[in-house]
């Protein structure tokens, strides 16, 4: 009969200890900035978010090749808190039931478009399309079609028509995980910056070609010049101008925190 508890009791003691630390959960809560010392931060793997959750002392950072993987280790509890841009943010926990953004930012940055060093040219007239498109609202229409309740869909982008197309192709590398910016919609990449990418082939008198990779492949697809540009929320970084050059910024963003809702 001693034999009998003392096989129970070493049973019960081992599943206390399994339940309690030797599974993949984790059990830090973080309701500010400031809890993010030591904790485990899912990314997308190369950007922004991944740049600064490197940056958070103690922390210990989970890269994914999704932003959508990222969020569903966070509802597995793989991660403690996921930091993306706000509107992708907000399209997860849409979808997502269980989990909130943090009222607190964690970063304000802005978008520009990836360009080889060497293509200055290309750079200008884009600067130059860029510059128009905020002068006579075409930019500020593309993001309140995607962005705001009252706007959202009042506003989508169509090309002129009559568009001389005889300047060529313009490729163009992107990544579609990042809804508003950048998704995939009946089998089409739409969004945001795929709205500004076809405004400026419209503008450069060339075709519209898009290259749906993945988001850590898209500065060296640009520096090796099998695409011509990268359009994908990407945020002017020094580490990045080490390898490649940004058009003009085009649009502001915020990087946020997703946590699981516990109430």
């Amino acid at each position: 009969m001693k034999k009998l508890l003392s096989i129970v009791s070493a049973l019960a003691l081992t599943l206390a200890v399994t339940s309690c630390g030797g599974g993949a959960n984790t059990t830090k809560s973080i309701a500010s900035i400031d809890d993010l010392n030591g904790a485990k931060i899912g990314v997308q793997l190369g950007t922004t978010g991944d740049i600064y959750a490197s940056d958070v002392e103690g922390a210990t950072v989970e890269r994914y090749n999704k932003g959508a993987d990222a969020v569903q280790a966070l509802k597995q509890g793989k991660v403690d808190c996921v930091i993306i841009d706000e509107q992708p943010a907000k399209a997860f926990v849409d979808v997502n039931e269980g989990l909130k953004i943090l009222e607190e930012d964690f970063a304000n940055e802005e978008y520009a478009i990836c360009i080889s060093k060497e293509n200055t040219e290309l750079k200008d007239k884009i600067n130059a399309a860029i510059a128009k498109f905020k002068a006579d609202g075409t930019l500020d229409n593309i993001v309140k079609n995607y962005i705001g309740d009252d706007t959202k869909g009042q506003f989508p982008y169509t090309s002129p028509e009559g568009v001389d197309r005889s300047n060529g192709t313009l490729t163009v590398a992107t990544n579609a995980e990042f809804e508003p910016w950048e998704y995939m919609e009946n089998n089409e990449c739409v969004g945001i910056d795929m709205d500004l990418a076809q405004a400026v082939a419209d503008e450069l008198g060339m075709e519209l070609q898009i290259d749906n990779i993945a988001f850590d492949s898209i500065i060296t697809a640009v520096q090796s010049g099998k695409d011509m540009l990268g359009i994908a929320g990407m945020t002017v970084t020094e580490d990045r101008l080490q390898n490649i050059d940004f058009t003009d910024t085009y649009a502001n963003a915020t990087q946020v925190i997703i946590v699981p809702d516990a109430e």
